[in-house]
């Protein structure tokens, strides 16, 4: 179903996996890992801390094996790609990066709803970086036909880029779906992007450190 997964995507499949058994295992102990709003511990959650923004990423409902099912099947069928065209150094900083903005996004978003008298609640999910890398297939291979799951509908990739976006967009401009940081997927995707810019006309770099002369982005 899948090419052969490359480093980086088989160690974040691998770490998000075991970190979801934790969770299993030992409940809310790692929930100071989660991302948690500004004066989140002011108002009877736990505080923000720094790292949050990266480890959040890693970690999934443990009562919706769904949720991690989902964001890995995507992460093997768009980060394999990505990977093998980039090499492991660019595909990992990218990923990144997109976790990280997506984590700002949504920090941004749950501190102002604190600020709203909203109860402090955390955020957790690997999608903000998922949706990155929707992002950056559509960018790099438009073209390339893809099948939705539900429904069954093939479309371009940079068709489906484009109405996920949308549709988050929406969703979280209206409120639907609670529970679903909309907001986070629109900033994986928006952070995808810049990074994308900046390195346009740079050419990747594969893992002993020499230029690929691959499509640009």
């Amino acid at each position: 179903m899948f090419p052969r997964l490359p480093l980086a995507v088989k160690v974040i499949l691998a770490i998000n996996v075991v970190v979801f058994v934790l969770q299993l295992a030992v409940g809310n102990a790692l929930a100071y890992f989660m991302l948690w709003p500004l004066g989140g511990a002011d108002a009877g959650g736990l505080g923000f801390q720094p790292w949050q923004l990266v480890t959040y990423g890693f970690m999934h409902d443990p009562r919706n094996i769904g949720h991690l099912a989902f964001n890995m099947l995507a992460l093997a069928m768009f980060g394999s790609q990505l990977e093998h065209t980039w090499g492991t150094r660019r595909f990992v900083t990218y990923y990144l990066v997109c976790v990280i903005g997506a984590g700002l996004c949504q920090l941004g978003v749950v501190t102002w709803s604190l600020a709203q008298g909203a109860f402090p609640y955390p955020t957790l999910g690997a999608s903000g970086g998922v949706f990155g890398l929707l992002l950056a297939y559509g960018v790099l291979f438009p073209n390339q036909r893809l099948v939705l799951l539900f429904p069954p509908i093939p479309m371009r990739a940079r068709t489906l880029v484009i109405v996920y976006g949308l549709v988050e967009l929406v969703l979280g401009i209206t409120g639907t779906r609670s529970g679903v940081a909309h907001f986070a997927h629109l900033g994986g995707m928006l952070f995808g992007w810049l990074l994308l810019q900046h390195w346009r006309g740079r050419p990747p770099f594969n893992r002993s450190g020499g230029k690929r002369h691959v499509r640009r982005v």
